[in-house]
């Protein structure tokens, strides 16, 4: 494309549709691309780079992988309907979450232990976030301090993803560190007060915490530090029972209810002074209805991508229920199963206001770290650039029903044979 085309003088981001110029020309300069960002050939490429238990971590999902399959064949029976003769030279991918503008309507989902995936964990994650301009959650379950990341995202957009434990005092610490750090929402996950039964893992004993890697954001907690010294347990000499105490705390097995909600969502809007509030992994309207009536700002509609309950209900579908119900009451976001530029489109067009993507950055965080990263979320967005400029699309609030052709459920009985 010519990198001298009218676009880029009428939009308020990057014209990301040259990141494909940029690889096509680079072979001229002896280079090439870092590496296929084509999903199916990402996965296998970090399946090499990373050790057997890095990748059944990352891989690894529910039973026998069911609800991850139902996801990808939920987006299989849209389609989106392109549109002809449009001026996309007018187009621009902003978007607006929450007050804060950024450059698509696409952020990086929450994704723990980021060190079995590079030796940096998730600062280079948050510095790329912080480049690209797209929202960052930083999981509960990082590898890296609060403090830390938030250093590394600098005046980014960023949410802190809490897994509650079932200490207030610990949950209020982590609130004030988040806060302190320039975290300006907060994000609860419901669905993983243990983890689903995923096979690999169990088969090899993969569990980072438990062999004393990747609890760094909870042993830098002031208030677990007393936790520790108060078993006696030096997480220097000790990193194993150090680590177990930590994620015990956080994936702690025993469930939080309704009646807590009103507790926290004042607690934090109390500490932060009225910021957003929302819920992470509904797939029901009878819940999403209860998270507006207990005073959430918004929901995630999510299934934690098949990781956690197997056989369960495509994420997809479940988005579309929850429009229907409260879409107009509620601030809805989206995850679980997102591959692509044209997932993301979709999400949209059902309704979703925005995207949150994992596991493709975490492919490239694994196999290149903050450039493989980099690489992967600039082709995304040069992605969605592209489909929109040839499908018709000006903006992202043109998403909508009337741009897909949907048809009924009718998913195979049985699995995809990738992962994907």
């Amino acid at each position: 494309m010519d990198a001298k085309g009218p676009n880029k003088d009428n939009r308020t981001t990057p014209e990301y549709a040259l990141y494909q110029r940029e690889n096509f020309w680079a072979s001229n300069e002896g280079k090439v691309p870092p590496f296929n960002t084509e999903p199916g050939a990402l996965e296998e490429l970090a399946k090499e780079k990373l050790t057997q238990g890095g990748w059944y971590y990352a891989s690894s999902n529910a039973g026998q992988s069911y609800t991850h399959t139902a996801n990808r064949q939920a987006f299989y029976r849209h389609r989106i309907i392109p549109r002809m003769l449009v001026d996309t030279n007018l187009r621009d991918t902003r978007a607006e979450i929450w007050d804060h503008k950024v450059s698509a309507p696409i952020g990086f989902a929450p994704i723990g232990i980021n060190k079995i995936y590079h030796p940096q964990g998730e600062l280079p994650v948050a510095k790329v976030a912080k480049e690209l301009n797209l929202p960052y959650c930083l999981s509960t379950a990082g590898s890296q301090p609060i403090e830390d990341v938030g250093k590394a995202n600098g005046e980014a957009t960023r949410f802190f993803q809490l897994y509650m434990p079932h200490d207030d005092e610990l949950t209020i610490s982590l609130l004030r560190r988040a806060i302190d750090s320039g975290f300006t929402a907060c994000i609860l996950t419901v669905d993983t007060w243990q983890l689903g039964w995923r096979h690999d893992d169990i088969n090899t004993s993969n569990y980072a915490f438990y062999h004393g890697i990747g609890a760094d954001l909870g042993l830098s907690d002031p208030v677990f530090k007393k936790r520790l010294a108060a078993d006696g347990i030096d997480p220097k000499t000790m990193p194993n029972e150090a680590g177990a105490k930590w994620i015990d705390n956080v994936w702690h097995g025993r469930a939080h209810s309704w009646e807590k909600m009103p507790w926290l969502i004042k607690t934090w809007k109390g500490m932060s002074g009225g910021k957003p509030f929302a819920i992470k992994r509904i797939q029901s309207v009878a819940d999403a209805k209860k998270a507006i009536e207990v005073g959430c700002d918004g929901i995630v509609v999510s299934n934690h991508a098949g990781r956690q309950v197997d056989g369960a209900c495509a994420s997809l579908d479940a988005l579309e229920r929850i429009v229907d119900a409260v879409g107009d009451k509620t601030y809805i976001m989206f995850d679980s199963g997102v591959r692509g530029a044209s997932d993301v489109v979709k999400a949209l067009c059902i309704g979703a206001k925005f995207v949150f993507v994992g596991r493709l950055w975490v492919w490239g965080l694994s196999i290149m770290g903050e450039h493989g990263v980099r690489h992967v979320m600039k082709s995304l967005l040069a992605d969605l650039d592209i489909l929109m400029n040839v499908a018709g699309f000006q903006n992202i609030g043109q998403f909508d029903r009337s741009c897909l052709e949907s048809y009924e459920k009718g998913y195979d009985l049985l699995p995809q044979k990738s992962k994907l």
